[in-house]
């Protein structure tokens, strides 16, 4: 028999309709033994909220996430918000028993990482961060590559995550811009997705250098009312500091021996949202580009040397991770299906009582990683972790 969990999200921009769809569209393609039910959403603005949840399918809606939390007929808090509102609200979702999906990055420091780690440890509760990467198929695929020995032993990790939003000077002064709200630019919002991939493909970070830049040190402010959308309208005559990096560069050292580098930045003319890696070992390399989301690139020195050369796996089969659940065969996904696989194993997890990968403690390494970059940009030198 299906048993139904009740979720509550809070947040209802960018991703709460990303976190929206996952959870609608989980039960109707993946035979899982949780329904999920939307219960409901909450955001500051009413009238907002309301066409928001009547939108998607939510039943009710708060206005104040500390009476969301404190409801009894609630079993999942979603935070589908900016960082800077994770903490308080994970800490009072965990003490009130809630099984918690966070979206990334996970804090505004490590020591808000610690304390929340701590009050889901204390209270057993399921607990996720949505680096929702790592369930795109071509990312599992890889992983599994890596630990079948396929590419040996790992020598180079190089990762770009490259957008060009901003690089108009005449964009406004959005909150992803300003250290308060984001605490940092890419090296905290795109480079936690890097990190969390290289830590989920390679391993361990132990030490860090990194250099930052910023390109344009004034904006417009945003139009009340449009600051927190990524197509906010400028306000004509006045200008607010751009108090975060626009690109971070970071060269890490893991624990395995392997090296590797990062690149960040919103100023990449005429990207629009590439992540991609580069895997480089001993028998063989693994190629990623998100912009090409259900292609992975593999070289082996098993082939013959008269056919080695990078060979294009279109990852679209059944044999794929999560693919058998979607169309037939041949038939490519998008950026939305990720959300879903990730709900799937967050609610697999919820019903057996098991953990889910990447969770709080993987928030925390993350933390310290991307607070590592940023010390060894202010002091210009090496910082080990």
């Amino acid at each position: 028999m299906t048993r139904a969990l009740n979720i509550g999200i809070i947040g209802y921009k960018f991703m709460g309709r990303a976190h929206s769809n996952a959870w609608l569209k989980a039960p109707q393609f993946f035979d899982i033994s949780v329904k999920p039910i939307l219960k409901a959403a909450c955001g500051r603005n009413q009238p907002s909220v309301t066409e928001f949840a009547e939108k998607w399918g939510w039943e009710e809606t708060e206005t104040d996430w500390k009476k969301l939390i404190e409801r009894d007929d609630i079993d999942i808090i979603d935070i589908a918000l900016p960082q800077n509102l994770h903490y308080e609200i994970a800490l009072a979702a965990a003490r009130a028993g809630k099984h918690i999906f966070c979206e990334k990055p996970l804090s505004m420091s490590s020591r808000q990482a610690e304390e929340m780690l701590k009050a889901c440890e204390d209270n057993k509760v399921v607990h996720y961060l949505n680096h929702n990467y790592r369930r795109v198929p071509a990312v599992a695929q890889a992983k599994k590559m890596i630990e079948a020995g396929k590419i040996g032993r790992i020598f180079h990790w190089r990762c770009c995550y490259q957008q060009d939003w901003i690089v108009d000077p005449n964009f406004p002064l959005t909150w992803q811009l300003q250290k308060e709200i984001a605490q940092a630019g890419p090296q905290w919002d795109l480079n936690s997705h890097a990190v969390d991939l290289a830590h989920f493909l390679v391993g361990d970070i132990t030490s860090v250098s990194c250099l930052t830049a910023n390109f344009i040190k004034e904006r417009p402010l945003a139009n009340e009312g449009t600051s927190g959308n990524l197509s906010a309208e400028a306000n004509a005559t006045e200008k607010g500091e751009v108090t975060v990096e626009d690109a971070a560069l970071m060269m890490v050292r893991f624990k395995n021996g392997a090296v590797g580098s990062f690149e960040a930045t919103r100023l990449a003319t005429g990207r629009k949202n590439r992540l991609s890696f580069e895997i480089y070992g001993s028998e063989g390399s693994l190629v990623f580009d998100l912009e090409k989301m259900n292609e992975l690139q593999y070289f082996s020195l098993a082939d013959d040397e008269t056919a080695q050369g990078f060979r294009n796996i279109l990852v679209t089969e059944s044999a794929h991770p999560y693919v058998g659940n979607w169309w037939p065969a041949g038939h490519i996904i998008g950026y939305e299906h990720a959300f879903v696989h990730a709900v799937v194993d967050f609610l697999k997890a919820v019903d057996e009582k098991t953990e889910i990968k990447p969770d709080f403690s993987d928030g925390l390494k993350i933390m310290r990683v991307l607070e590592a970059g940023i010390q060894s940009a202010e002091m210009g030198q090496q910082v080990h972790l």
